[in-house]
């Protein structure tokens, strides 16, 4: 496909001269004369590449860049910021605003073909990666559609994952790497017989063998994606308990991770909170009481435990019956 290209500058000599350039490279070319109009194209139709000039009206380059970087959707679009200014300190503000290269006016235009060509094919390799974690993702979301009962459960083990990362001031990276994990936590279950997985009843000993592989399977899935390492530890090691009765490994109290001690959290709580074939629905009370009970029996951290209590409580999730109302 053709590759686009958003030029964004108020020079238009300099606007036309990008254009000759580019488009004789055989690229799809829209022009931006100021900060805001950039961002309406940017929004109406991500391009592939982006030339921001440092010094346009209304919002300048660095505001723009920044913007781009910050938000999900765009982030990944590498931003060339063009400024007529060699200063040390103006590519130092852009390099803080997220700029992916840099160049210098006036512009050579074997510099600029050279440095679009290269920005373009790493994006292609960033888009082919990112198009392999939503595969990821939506394979691990097809696993629970299978059951009505497990239905919206990995959004919801997401949210409450990074909800609680979030109160635990956790980066930004392992907020993603919650995110993502709530999404593929399960995805292993692919390798369980249906027989085994949609069984309404309870399971025998050699039928939680199988069942307990689907940590394993799960983590060679995903393993060869680099963009999912920091998932990882989350999808062998979620269903590991502080005492080292859990699973795959016996792990116990520290050696767990980290975000996997987080998304243990969320996954108990859910499953309490919605209702299977074998129990009833548990209101948020008489699931935090249950827990608090596993607790003491050294299953759960005590200490993100309460975290996460006081978090359920004030929060009061959408998807939760805030008081002890059995549901049938």
């Amino acid at each position: 496909m053709q590759a686009k290209v958003l030029v964004v500058d108020d020079d238009p000599i300099q606007c036309e001269l990008l254009s000759e350039i580019l488009e004789h490279e055989g690229y799809a070319v829209t022009l931006a004369a100021d900060g805001l109009e950039a961002e309406q194209y940017i929004g109406q139709s991500p391009p592939d590449i982006i030339l921001l000039d440092v010094n346009i009206p209304y919002k300048n380059g660095l505001e723009v860049c920044r913007d781009i970087k910050q938000h999900p959707d765009t982030r990944l679009i590498p931003v060339v910021m063009v400024t007529a200014l060699s200063d040390a300190q103006d590519r130092l503000m852009g390099i803080n605003a997220g700029a992916d290269d840099f160049l210098i006016k006036p512009i050579d235009r074997t510099e600029l073909r050279a440095r679009v060509r290269c920005l373009l094919k790493r994006k292609e390799y960033t888009d082919e990666l990112d198009r392999a974690d939503h595969v990821l993702m939506a394979l691990g979301r097809s696993i629970e559609a299978k059951d009505p009962y497990t239905d919206g459960h990995c959004i919801r083990i997401s949210e409450y994952s990074v909800l609680l990362g979030k109160e635990l001031s956790l980066p930004d990276e392992d907020l993603r790497a919650l995110h993502l994990g709530g999404s593929v936590h399960d995805i292993g279950k692919v390798g369980v017989p249906d027989a085994i997985l949609l069984k309404p009843s309870s399971l025998s000993a050699e039928e939680w063998t199988v069942m307990r592989t689907h940590t394993l399977i799960g983590e060679n899935i995903c393993r060869p994606l680099r963009s999912f390492y920091p998932v990882l530890p989350l999808i062998r090691h979620h269903h590991e308990k502080q005492d080292g009765s859990g699973y795959p490994d016996g792990l116990s109290g520290g050696a767990i991770p980290l975000l996997a001690r987080v998304m243990q959290l969320a996954d108990v709580f859910d499953a309490l909170t919605t209702i299977r074939p074998y129990k009833r629905a548990l209101g948020r009370d008489e699931a935090l009481e249950q827990m608090h009970l596993e607790v003491g029996k050294g299953w759960w951290d005590q200490e993100l435990f309460s975290i996460f209590t006081a978090l359920a409580e004030r929060e009061q999730f959408p998807y939760v019956m805030p008081n002890r109302l059995a549901v049938a």
